[in-house]
């Protein structure tokens, strides 16, 4: 239990003041002495007046985290972390957006913003997430708290990455990173965290050749200096590049190491679960695919998912069960698991619902219903066609055009490969008719 005591040589060592400049022209230094020795208890004028200079509140000085204002907007805070866990972003933003922010320490209006952003990023409001983080970045680095700086630079890479503006989102990321090495911290979790995010966004921008070198470093600097969790999200990162490359092995190696270091961690989050349906992803798409060790580590991350995932992690793990029972054979509890996916995506267009939809006209094909698997081609078609470009779409595409070749329908076909091209960057060299371009523009 800390003292008004602790609190106010804390908050004054952390604001770089000494007794006599926190004393200024409104108390002597020996009576900061005297409070901090808890030899004196300050009025609340007076802890007023010294909470000003702190950049904290009278509240917290004198209750601490315990005070009721800190105390409430922890607890909202918590509860809108439970409403995004669950896939209610609108529900977390009202409940961020209803706080009295001028009550409370600045730590925890960052925490406060911070969620705030995320929130808006959930809900697709990413200019209003930029809005929020930007200035925030810019006084956590004003002020030299460079893991803090890190952390806020990590959550605006990835608003940046996902509004499509790789070059200020690899911008802001490596500025912070050259920061936090000037400073010495270069391996620290938040240092090695934003370092895999801005790997990510060099995989966006198509420089996948500069993505594997630097993966590569971040995995040598994550031996020699990170925790198991640095580490891990490392592994992690490298494995996403490997899988854009189609090194499925590699991929496979890396997502195994990542496993092995989180698993240390042992304090329950998303990420070891999340990492599990990576990890039964790719053993679906080994050669040969392995569907029993990918229901295995399935049923290992559902439990994880059910209580701390959203409805989009469980929807993708209805999918991936449902391609490891379609494999297996079992088109019964394949068609059962698709559907409970489209159940949970609903009906706003997004790219886990093209997934989806491919997924049901596999198993339709495979109950030999070639109508069937046509429409939920043609829907995840029509699905596609209305997300933004991104690699991801692009290997949607890809595999859509992989269906319509085993039906047969070429012109489909070509049609699906050259939107892949497309949207990973290719664009065509001669010019096409009218009648070529369907579902192009």
């Amino acid at each position: 239990m800390t003292t008004i005591a602790d609190r106010v040589r804390e908050a004054r060592l952390a604001a770089g003041l000494s007794q006599t400049a926190l004393a200024g022209s409104a108390f002597s230094p020996s009576y900061i002495s005297l409070i901090e020795a808890g030899h004196r208890e300050p009025t609340d004028a007076a802890l007023a007046v010294l909470a000003g200079r702190l950049g904290t509140t009278l509240e917290y000085l004198r209750h601490g985290e315990d005070g009721p204002n800190e105390a409430r907007t922890r607890l909202e805070i918590d509860y809108a972390r439970l409403d995004m866990s669950q896939g209610d972003a609108p529900a977390a933003l009202r409940r961020l957006q209803s706080l009295d922010l001028d009550v409370i320490t600045p730590a925890l209006r960052v925490v406060a913003l911070t969620a705030m952003a995320r929130a808006h990023e959930s809900v697709g409001e990413l200019e209003e997430a930029v809005a929020i983080l930007e200035p925030l970045l810019a006084d956590a680095r004003e002020r030299g708290n460079h893991l803090e700086a890190a952390s806020l630079a990590t959550a605006l890479v990835g608003s940046y990455m996902d509004a499509g503006d790789l070059h200020r989102s690899v911008e802001v990321g490596e500025r912070v990173l050259a920061e936090l090495e000037q400073a010495e911290l270069a391996g620290v979790d938040e240092h090695l965290r934003l370092a895999s995010t801005v790997l990510w966004s060099y995989v966006e921008r198509g420089d996948l050749l500069y993505a594997t070198h630097r993966a590569a470093e971040l995995i040598r600097l994550a031996e020699s200096l990170g925790t198991p969790r640095g580490r891990g999200s490392v592994y992690w990162n490298a494995a996403l590049v490997a899988e854009q490359r189609r090194d499925y092995e590699l991929a496979q190696r890396y997502t195994e190491r990542a496993l092995a270091l989180l698993a240390e961690g042992g304090e329950p989050d998303r990420d070891l679960p999340r990492l599990r349906l990576n990890y039964a992803w790719l053993l679906l798409r080994s050669e040969p695919a392995e569907p029993r060790e990918a229901l295995e580590q399935i049923e290992r991350a559902a439990p994880d998912l059910a209580l701390l995932g959203s409805e989009l992690d469980l929807a993708r793990l209805d999918v991936e069960r449902s391609r490891a029972h379609l494999l297996l054979g079992d088109l019964n509890a394949a068609d059962a698991f698709v559907n409970a996916a489209l159940e949970r995506l609903g009906e706003p267009p997004r790219l886990e619902t093209a997934v989806a939809q491919l997924s049901l006209g596999d198993v339709r094909h495979a109950q030999g219903d070639a109508d069937g698997a046509t429409r939920a081609y043609q829907w995840a078609a029509d699905m596609l066609g209305m997300m933004s470009a991104s690699r991801q779409s692009a290997a949607a595409w890809r595999d859509l055009g992989d269906r319509f070749v085993r039906q047969g329908d070429t012109a489909a076909a070509a049609q699906a490969f050259d939107r892949a091209l497309r949207e990973a960057g290719f664009r065509p060299s001669v010019p096409l008719s009218s009648w070529e371009t369907w579902s192009l523009t």
